[in-house]
């Protein structure tokens, strides 16, 4: 785990005499039981600001609620794939079946207003002083899924901020390079100058790490600080929604995301 003490050096500390505190989500895939419970938790935690890293919709049964949510609320976003997916015309050939059935199913809930907003969000994004992607730097475009070192060593070549969150693989994660790229697992760390940090921050509404609880980040800009929340929430009522709309039910929790999700 890191345990760096040092205070980022160019992030604001404070918003007049409010400390800045970010609550960083991603991956809700219209899950609206787990996003609520993951904003209120960041509302008693004190977060001021929020950021989405994408994958509004998808797998689950309110994909227009929880856009509306998100849009209500003014979250700076970016595209993920099942965002360009569920406002797109075509499907890819390479979705798993549960994938490809919530899509068809969610383009029937979403109004051509709300498609047109999904179609207009950037795949990358400056927020603050810290930057957002869903999936890699490298290839925003491409869905590719950093796992490794190795794959995150290309996004770095491309990060001009000292911290960028991510999502896409639905297991947080962090990866540091100063003179070398290293990662590991994270409950909370402290940023250091003159380190890069692409931090993956877990998914709100299909965790995969083997913890079924709601995840999410918050960055506390005040203190550089960097924390990974666990939130339960209403699995029951997400099921049986899945079950009254028709849709397949939900993926067991594994450890390591399928390449064609």
């Amino acid at each position: 785990m890191l345990t760096s003490t040092c205070l980022s050096r160019d992030c604001p500390q404070s918003a007049g005499r409010n400390p800045v505190k970010y609550a960083v989500l991603g991956d809700i895939h219209a899950n609206l039981e787990a996003l609520t419970a993951v904003l209120e938790d960041a509302r008693a935690a004190g977060c001021t600001h929020h950021a989405c890293v994408g994958d509004i919709v998808g797998y689950n049964a309110n994909p227009k609620e929880c856009l509306e949510t998100i849009r209500e609320i003014g979250i700076p976003c970016v595209k993920g794939n099942h965002d360009e997916y569920s406002s797109a015309n075509d499907v890819p050939q390479n979705l798993n079946p549960r994938a490809k059935a919530a899509i068809l199913w969610t383009r029937q809930k979403l109004t051509e207003a709300d498609k047109e907003w999904l179609r207009d969000l950037r795949y990358t994004r400056l927020v603050a002083c810290f930057s957002i992607v869903h999936a890699t730097l490298d290839s925003p475009r491409g869905w590719g899924y950093v796992l490794d070192k190795f794959s995150a060593a290309a996004s770095f070549t491309y990060q001009t901020t000292s911290v960028c969150f991510f999502g896409h693989t639905h297991v947080p994660r962090v990866f540091m390079r100063d003179s070398v790229v290293r990662s590991c697992t994270y409950s909370k760390f402290k940023i250091e100058p003159g380190c890069k940090y692409f931090v993956n921050v877990g998914s709100v509404g299909e965790p995969r790490d083997g913890n079924p609880l709601a995840a999410y980040v918050i960055y506390d800009i005040s203190q550089g600080s960097i924390e990974l929340r666990r939130v339960p929430f209403d699995v029951d009522r997400t099921e049986a929604k899945l079950r009254e709309a028709g849709l397949p039910g939900r993926a067991p929790q594994i450890a390591l995301p399928r390449r064609n999700v």
